[in-house]
């Protein structure tokens, strides 16, 4: 069977007297053992990349989660300090990677800082500092030098009937974690909602009418995808979508099976 390839994200980080473009290793992991792909981390060069090329080499496309947030220039808000962290180089890497993504029915799947990026780059806003809004849930990770802490399974969700998610979870609710601090506030108009918090904040949406599987989720399913069965059943979603790319376009019926 082949192994698909997946194009995945990188943060650019200044350390050790260099410029660094790295992802966090959980999210390579549940890629390799959750979906069953072998991820390749895209620098965050802009356009200095020929994405139509990538695109045309790879079988998906993972946005991982990051400290950084969207440059609210891009959607029209106000940038401050306290908003940031900001990764210019990554947005202008990931947005035009999204809609090339969407546009060419690569598989997608977008978490937190991917959701958000989702959004943005198909014309819709995003709401910062959310907990400071009235009626609105904390969904910022418990204070805790505890990673397993910090990532609990907390939180409640409701899947909307007919959805993408609904095809992976079946109809109602589900627990996942909750580690953010900013969310979708004007939906983009080629995305669908496919679940909500009890707050009715939007914790997952989907591309209407898309050519494959381009799924974005607030939330983090590779911080327990080896013991969560939810976690799991993202990533096999994700994996299978992408299997079936393979098998497309190179023509071959073991890459689906």
């Amino acid at each position: 069977m082949l192994q698909p390839l997946v194009a995945v994200s990188t943060d650019v980080k200044q350390f050790e007297n260099y410029t660094w473009h790295a992802t966090p290793q959980q999210y390579l992991e549940a890629a390799i053992t959750g979906a069953g792909v072998l991820p390749v981390l895209v620098p965050g060069l802009g356009d200095r990349l020929d994405l139509d090329e990538l695109l045309s080499s790879v079988d998906g496309v993972m946005l991982t989660g990051s400290k950084s947030n969207v440059h609210p220039s891009l959607y029209g808000g106000d940038a401050s300090e306290a908003n940031g962290p900001y990764d210019p180089a990554r947005d202008a890497t990931t947005l035009p990677l999204i809609r090339k993504a969407i546009e060419r029915g690569v598989p997608l799947l977008a978490i937190c800082r991917g959701i958000q990026e989702m959004n943005v780059a198909l014309g819709g806003t995003l709401a910062t500092e959310i907990q400071e809004r009235e009626g609105v849930l904390d969904h910022r990770a418990p204070a805790s030098d505890n990673q397993d802490e910090r990532f609990a399974i907390r939180q409640k969700l409701s899947i909307k009937p007919g959805s993408c998610l609904a095809s992976v979870f079946g109809a109602g609710d589900i627990s996942v974690n909750s580690v953010h601090r900013q969310a979708v506030d004007r939906l983009g108009p080629k995305l669908q909602i496919e679940a909500v918090a009890e707050d009715g904040t939007v914790e997952a949406v989907s591309v209407k009418d898309s050519l494959a599987f381009a799924v974005g989720v607030q939330w983090h399913p590779e911080y327990w995808v080896n013991s969560d069965s939810v976690s799991q059943k993202v990533f096999k979603a994700f994996g299978d979508a992408a299997r079936l790319h393979a098998a497309a376009r190179t023509g071959t019926r073991a890459a689906a099976e």
